[in-house]
């Protein structure tokens, strides 16, 4: 069963080959039997998905279901769900039940899905290698001594292990591509405002943005055909009509333009990885697509604008965490100062406090021009090289991370070192733009992942690009031994 894509699952649940209650237990299994070693769960929902599993059965035996009805699926730990737990891998939320859906929860559900559970990240999604975690680290499926990636590591860990066969994560900087990369998964990032963050824990609230995570791109188009849509909840969400991004998934690649940025090609890149990506760019050629050097002049920028940005943000959204209303609190504080200090520097974990420190002093009185204002001005700079870029080019292709899947630990103690993991996803996010990562092949047995950028609200297009390639490669379907 666990080797199925959605649409075979979905044709086994309309058929009554499987039940979704013998299915779900199927997964259920399988996350007892393998996260101990992994720990992609926080939570598993074992009850919970018991119960939406046997509502789904009922509504396929009414034939009133819908595509994925009866599919089980895991949350990122960030969206809020309705009577579970919400964490979002800290401390300070670790005694927090959710009183309502996130908006992308609530869609999930009302499609007939199924909730496993809620998985592991990076706290508050700071972080890109999932080592940040209150709950401990969590491990690569193809390497136990390497990092899933961060911050949406728990959601890529538990489609490569195949716990269940999609999941939502969340991308502020590369959160949803670099761990699909270094997993050996398809990844995409939405254009900020096409899914609602209504409910959606926030990291930084103009960065954030929620997308599916797959196996294939037929899978990811199948998730975001429910999670996309307009949200009068959400005062970022784009009011625009949703396509069936099934549609056009086989549309032939003749004549498209792919654009080179050389600054993705940089002395940074690991020289195996340039290979791969080579020889990925090679077969979209056979299969009909011209490529060009293109350049992205403002890409250095990239790091600094955003340690600038996504900090101030943070500092101002996780200020409403207090030890007051919800969340973590103190033993017997002394007065209202000493609950705050106490409460905060308890429930928060060290990069949680370094971000919030960073944020704070550039939002402050004579430095706010300095710093942020100056990152703004930066971040149209970065817009405008990709407004410029696509004005010749169908889309922008390179590496999604430097490296493959580094080890525990590494880079732990160099925090310029792990911001640099996600130095060609970051101006995606800046820009608003849609990305993507596609499995593109392995390096010392360790996966690469081949980076998609498209134009505003081309999520639709990226999906046929990757699928085409994925129907005429076979990374994507590879496994980790120990996980077949």
């Amino acid at each position: 069963m666990h080797n199925k894509s959605l649409s075979e699952l979905s044709a086994s649940l309309q058929s009554g080959e499987f039940s979704s209650v013998e299915l779900t237990q199927h997964y259920l299994d399988r996350i007892n039997k393998h996260n101990a070693g992994l720990n992609a769960f926080i939570t598993v929902a074992d009850d919970h998905a018991l119960q939406q599993a046997q509502a789904a059965d009922l509504r396929l035996q009414q034939k009133t279901a819908g595509k994925l009805t009866g599919i089980p699926l895991a949350h990122k730990d960030i969206f809020c769900t309705q009577g579970l737990r919400t964490s979002c891998a800290s401390k300070m939320l670790d005694n927090f039940i959710s009183p309502y859906d996130a908006t992308v929860v609530e869609k999930i559900n009302a499609a007939g899905m199924v909730t496993l559970g809620k998985t592991n990240m990076d706290e508050f999604a700071m972080g890109s290698s999932n080592e940040t975690s209150f709950y401990g680290a969590v491990k690569n499926p193809w390497d136990l001594e390497r990092v899933p990636g961060g911050s949406s590591g728990g959601s890529a860990a538990t489609i490569a292990a195949r716990l269940a066969p999609i999941a939502t994560g969340t991308d502020t900087g590369g959160s949803i591509r670099q761990p699909a990369s270094l997993c050996n998964l398809t990844g995409l990032k939405p254009t900020y405002g096409r899914v609602s963050r209504y409910g959606m824990i926030a990291f930084a609230s103009s960065l954030d943005q929620a997308g599916p995570m797959a196996s294939s791109a037929e899978d990811a188009a199948l998730l975001l055909n429910e999670m996309a849509g307009f949200d009068e909840r959400d005062s970022t969400s784009v009011e625009r009509d949703v396509p069936d991004y099934t549609t056009n998934l086989n549309d032939s690649l003749e004549g498209l333009k792919i654009g080179l940025p050389k600054e993705f090609f940089d002395d940074g890149l690991d020289s195996d990885v340039a290979a791969t990506i080579d020889a990925a760019i090679k077969m979209y050629q056979s299969l009909g697509a011209t490529v060009k050097e293109i350049t992205l002049p403002n890409t250095a920028l990239s790091v600094p604008t955003y340690y600038v940005v996504a900090p101030a943000e943070c500092s101002s959204n996780l200020s409403r965490m207090d030890g007051v209303r919800f969340g973590h609190r103190c033993d017997d504080p002394k007065d209202l100062d000493d609950l705050y200090f106490r409460s905060r520097g308890e429930g928060f974990g060290e990069e949680v406090k370094r971000r919030i420190m960073i944020g704070t002093y550039a939002l402050s009185a004579g430095y706010y021009d300095a710093y942020y204002l100056k990152a703004q001005q930066c971040r149209r700079l970065i817009s405008d090289d990709f407004k410029q870029a696509f004005n010749n080019v169908d889309v922008i292709m390179g590496p999604t991370a430097p490296t493959t899947a580094f080890k525990m630990g590494e880079k732990t103690d160099d925090p310029v070192a792990m911001y640099l993991a996600d130095i060609y996803t970051i101006s995606t996010n800046l820009a608003g733009l849609p990305g993507m990562s596609i499995p593109a092949g392995f390096v010392g047995g360790l996966p690469v992942g081949l980076q998609l950028i498209g134009n505003y609200f081309e999520e639709a297009k990226l999906l046929n690009i990757a699928h085409k390639y994925q129907q005429a490669t076979d990374w994507h379907q590879q496994t980790p031994e120990a996980f077949k």
